[in-house]
């Protein structure tokens, strides 16, 4: 990648043409207002408020990430909490959190695992690693395990099957089997002519069931409002009596990418496994899936692919069976054993969030590892339910229904239990699924009003999502200007959705893409993450956590465009740490300058800068803290890729004339264009100045101005005047 020269700064080439766009003059008027009017303050602990996580690892890196000098390390940036990340719901597989337990197929070791509640009093027992294990009846062809995975409905094998999960049924719900229907879609990946479909149902069978088209060209899972399902004219289905058999759909071919299968009621026939489990017994299976037409001599034409692997005609199941074996571990991703977490020194002797695999778990194998952890002593702060549901297209009824089951089953180890989700993906947005009964499409909406129905709100403590704002391959320095647009509706998207004033909203894992992108380690990401936390915590009300991801270092690798690294470090393969990105500095500004970690409480008030280009970007954003000493912080980011800007700084109480400003000595530590500037070249990519932050102390007077660098965070630190 070029770089070019402004200013005797390097800027990357994806910010050059904004930088030079950007060169015109701002308009007057540069004055940051800080509102400390009565009942302005929003009250945080920055100890239970700005946290970071730690995610799945790759075999390879995990020694590493858990030795003293990386932990060091990871701790440096100041982090407060850590949220314990549940990574194997990701790639649909079970999750042994505790490799000592029991199979309810102990013979076969198979079946469904609870692992052992109880700490063992033998030093091998301490839990250092723990796996996931594929799930021998998975339905959904992609996910994140790559080419190694695939749906065993369109595998072409004749002996693997499909099944949903049991504790859907109105065995484990209590409700009718109608009221959790399960469906698989087929993806025939462009628009093909179909009017029948050959279903090779196993054990147990729908016996009520209704084949359905697609009615738009939107795609029917990610733009699931942009159409409607439509049964065949011959699509319905009662009685039905299992085994296989080509189906006509219709007299005519109807044009249609996806096809749906609704199951609604089961023959309650068990499948390979026996009946001496009954969830063996319950839900829906399904062996093999073809689909297409009849030619002109009256033969059905398959348009399936059926092979095992990623090549296969997509499928998306609604659920799946937890089922699984012993072979299926998963032993090249790494989930850390919870005594090596919490004895690590990674949660900052701290409370920590804690997962469970709901999804694709059961409900005692969750109370057991629960149990597990508050009978060795380690604090938790919060359980999540799951993990990124909406990622799965899991409808919210089948995920308020696990929640529930599962809530009851961790309340009965401790009533005070602080339970939350869903833990939906990075989104802008709210969460759009196909209409309901009452046409409603809001995933949050459906989720909350189950609960409400249930007398159950009490269950949920919190609600919790993931940030990741940006489309990695098509980011510019706007984007900056738009991250507290975009934390501000998505907070108000899900208050809006119904989610009461007294129940917290968590972002539990962030960064500024899903995907490693370019600006990932550059200034920009620096710049980004400051602003995001600030105005997360601005908007998102008391009680609410912003938690950044990773703390543990990775590896420099190729992404969009250019090499890049999540995280604070730049490591090579071997996690060793060459230099820090902008992301480091940036959250040691925002921990160790602005907040006071181990202080307590603190206040945010609101603050505002009026400095505008002439194309109406907001070039500087401000976060005004009252810390536990007295003192005042204000956080300010200019997002001015090309001009500094001296800035008045003002506190207004709505009430005294004239405003109290910074006055005697002030601590300012800068971080920006000038300490730290990208170079992109492949492997050998790095920062040259790599920091650190510019640190002095400077007197204020009344009407002192300040000037914030170009493209930099400063924080301030120091008393007001008295006026």
């Amino acid at each position: 990648m070029r770089h070019f020269a402004l200013r005797s700064i390097v800027l990357p080439e994806f910010l050059l043409s904004f930088a030079i766009a950007s060169s015109t003059h701002a308009v007057t008027g540069q004055t940051i207002h800080v509102d400390i009017g009565a009942g302005k303050a929003i009250s945080f602990d920055p100890d239970k408020a700005m946290g970071t996580s730690m995610d799945i690892l790759a075999a390879k890196d995990f020694d590493a990430v858990y030795s003293q000098s990386i932990i060091k390390a990871g701790l440096s940036a100041g982090w407060g909490p850590i949220s314990y990340r549940q990574n194997t719901e990701l790639t649909y597989d079970a999750w042994h959190w505790n490799p000592n337990g029991t199979w309810s197929d102990a013979q076969h070791k198979s079946g469904y695992f609870l692992g052992s509640a109880e700490p063992g009093a033998d030093p091998k027992d301490f839990l250092r690693q723990s796996y996931g294990y594929r799930l021998a009846h998975r339905g959904t062809t992609r996910s994140d395990s790559g080419q190694d995975e695939y749906s065993r409905m369109t595998d072409g094998d004749a002996n693997t099957y499909w099944k949903s999960n049991p504790y859907l049924t109105s065995k484990f719900t209590g409700q009718p089997d109608s009221a959790h229907p399960q469906w698989v879609v087929i993806d025939l990946a462009s628009t093909q002519e179909i009017d029948a479909i050959q279903i090779a149902w196993a054990n147990p069978y729908a016996i009520g069931y209704e084949v359905e088209y697609w009615n738009s060209k939107a795609d029917a899972l990610d733009k699931q409002t942009a159409g409607l399902w439509v049964t065949f004219p011959h699509g319905s289905v009662t009685g039905g009596q299992g085994g296989s058999r080509v189906q006509r759909l219709a007299d005519q071919p109807i044009a249609t990418r996806f096809l749906r299968i609704l199951m609604t009621a089961s023959s309650n026939t068990c499948d390979t496994h026996g009946s001496d489990d009954s969830r063996n017994c319950v839900g829906y299976a399904i062996g093999e899936i073809g689909a297409g037409n009849f030619n002109t001599l009256g033969q059905f034409v398959d348009l399936v692919k059926h092979v095992p692997g990623q090549a296969q005609t997509v499928t998306q199941a609604s659920s799946v069976d937890p089922w699984h074996t012993a072979e299926g571990i998963v032993s090249s991703r790494i989930q850390t054993g919870f005594d090596l977490f919490f004895t690590s020194g990674y949660t900052n002797h701290l409370p920590a969030m804690i997962p469970v695999a709901m999804v694709y778990a059961t409900p005692e194998d969750s109370a057991a590892q629960i149990a597990y952890i508050e009978k060795r002593g380690y604090p938790i702060s919060y359980i999540e339910m799951s993990e990124e549901p909406d990622g799965a297209y899991m409808l919210p009824e089948d995920y308020a229904a696990l929640y529930l089951q599962w809530a009851m089953a961790l309340h009965k180890v401790d009533p005070k239990l602080k339970l939350g989700g869903p833990v939906f993906t990075g989104v802008n947005e709210d969460i759009k699924v196909w209409p309901d009964a009452q046409g409603r499409t809001s995933w949050l909406v459906r989720f909350l009003d189950y609960l409400k129905a249930r007398g159950r709100m009490g269950d949920l403590a919190f609600v919790s999502f993931e940030h990741y704002p940006l489309d990695p391959c098509v980011i510019n320095w706007t984007d900056l200007y738009r991250e507290p647009q975009l934390v501000k509706g998505t907070l108000d998207a899900w208050r809006e959705d119904g989610v009461p004033a007294n129940v917290p909203l968590f972002n539990t894992e962030s960064n500024v893409s899903w995907s490693l992108t370019d600006p990932m380690q550059d200034l920009f990401a620096g710049l980004w993450l400051a602003d995001s936390l600030g105005a997360f915590l601005t908007d998102a009300g008391p009680g609410a956590a912003y938690y950044h991801s990773p703390i543990q270092p990775e590896t420099l690798r190729s992404g969009c465009q250019a090499w890049s690294t999540f995280g604070n470090f730049v490591a090579n393969d071997k996690l060793e740490i060459k230099q820090f990105t902008a992301q480091y500095f940036a959250s040691q500004l925002l921990n160790l300058d602005w907040v006071t970690h181990g202080a307590g409480m603190h206040e945010l008030y609101p603050a505002a800068a009026d400095l505008e280009d002439e194309a109406h970007h907001r070039l500087i954003t401000a976060y005004a803290v009252k810390r536990p000493d007295g003192e005042w912080s204000l956080l300010t980011i200019n997002k001015d890729p090309s001009n500094a800007h001296d800035v008045n700084i003002t506190f207004e109480d709505g009430v005294t004339s004239t405003p109290a400003q910074f006055e005697g000595p002030v601590k300012m530590v800068t971080f920006g264009a000038a300490e730290y500037v990208w170079h992109s070249s492949g492997a050998a990519s790095h920062a040259d100045p790599d920091g650190p932050p510019k640190r002095r102390e400077i007197h204020c007077q009344r009407g002192q101005k300040v000037l914030l660098p170009k493209a930099s965070i400063t924080v301030l630190t120091g008393r007001l005047s008295s006026n």
